[in-house]
């Protein structure tokens, strides 16, 4: 495959996607991973999440959380601060790791109201 051709497969939108893509060697991988949320199999992905993320004040909104979270769920919204969607959110915690101002906690879910 092309460099082109790569390129062509992370270009198209989440709607465009197929729901599996399936490559014959790892050559054939794009040259960035990328993660879009999806349902799974049975469903939005958040329902089992056991811990929930938090976005605290204080938030210098660097946008760290937004390049390590691995499922992509995180987005920047129009001022500039960021939002979590907990539909598709698996509550893995990177995102509290990897925040350098500690402005993200994890809260057990029965813990959080709403």
């Amino acid at each position: 495959m092309t460099k082109s051709k790569k390129w062509e497969k992370i270009n198209k939108s989440v709607e465009e996607r197929p729901k599996l893509q399936e490559y014959k060697n790892w050559e054939e991988l794009p040259p960035i991973p990328i993660s879009l949320p999806i349902d799974g199999s049975i469903g939005t992905t958040g329902d089992w999440r056991t811990f929930r993320p938090i976005i605290l004040e204080g938030c210098n909104q660097c946008g760290i959380c937004w390049m390590y979270c691995p499922e992509g769920v995180i987005k920047k919204k129009e001022d500039g601060s960021f939002e979590i969607n907990l539909d598709y959110c698996k509550g893995c915690g990177i995102c509290a790791k990897e925040c350098p101002s500690n402005n993200i906690e994890m809260k057990r879910e029965s813990d959080v109201d709403g």
